[in-house]
């Protein structure tokens, strides 16, 4: 009979290994670093966006 400190070590081994709640967090981490990075660059983004729509239009006016 196996005394309750190895049950306990045997289950904690058990749960390192077990790797599938991992991909929920880690696309949750993503997530969260990919929000962050359009926040604080938001007024870039935009300007960006709108430069490179600029220039399609004057460039597609010349068709």
């Amino acid at each position: 009979m196996k005394n309750k400190l190895q049950i306990i070590g045997e289950k904690i081994k058990g749960f390192w290994k077990d790797e599938s709640g991992f991909t929920a967090v880690e696309m949750i981490l993503i997530l969260v670093v990919l929000i962050a990075i359009v926040l604080i660059f938001k007024n870039q983004l935009i300007s960006l966006v709108n430069t490179i729509f600029e220039k399609i239009v004057r460039e597609s006016s010349g068709i």
